[in-house]
């Protein structure tokens, strides 16, 4: 019975990063220029006892000279906008698929971090077949008005990266 108890209370503890989120330019570091050029930079995280998805919104116009790059957590992955990133809070892979490329979606607690991965496969508009990954660890405040996704992509522009996201609960 208190080895129930405690698996109850542990997975009641875990955090919440449900809401709408609105990224801080000024606490964020390692930005793309997609985000540093942006007017405005939303995720919209649903959360729920299995499943967490997050919906991102870049608006505004790109920086000059183009449309900016995948680095720094900046883009949704090969093909452009797609549907929201949906985790499996168990641990198991889910699959999505945008245009051109293929996923695999992964997440796992640790405490209240919660670490988001993705592999991506995709074709290249020159035809070949290549491959990115990102991995997001979130946590949120103690408070719950902030939350921060430290982010290492690779494969994408420029090779690998690493950036620091900071969010204002909306």
């Amino acid at each position: 019975m208190s080895a129930f108890l405690l698996v109850v209370l542990a997975a009641s503890a875990a955090a919440n990063f449900g809401g709408t989120w609105a990224l801080d330019k000024t606490k964020s570091q390692g930005l793309s220029q997609r985000m540093q050029g942006a007017d405005k930079v939303t995720w919209t995280i649903t959360q729920d006892a299995k499943t967490i998805s997050i919906d991102q919104k870049v608006e505004g116009q790109p920086p000059a000279g183009g449309g900016g790059g995948m680095g720094g957590g900046g883009g949704r992955g090969p093909g452009g906008p797609s549907a929201p990133a949906v985790y499996n809070l168990d641990g198991s892979e889910t699959s999505m698929e945008t245009g051109v490329a293929k996923s695999t979606l992964k997440a796992a607690w640790s405490g209240d971090a919660l670490e988001l991965s993705r592999n991506t496969a995709f074709t290249a508009p020159d035809g070949t077949e290549r491959k990115s990954s990102e991995t997001r660890k979130l946590s949120v405040s103690g408070d719950g008005k902030t939350l921060t996704a430290v982010v290492h992509s690779e494969g994408g522009r420029g090779g690998p990266s690493d950036s620091t996201l900071v969010f204002n609960k909306q």
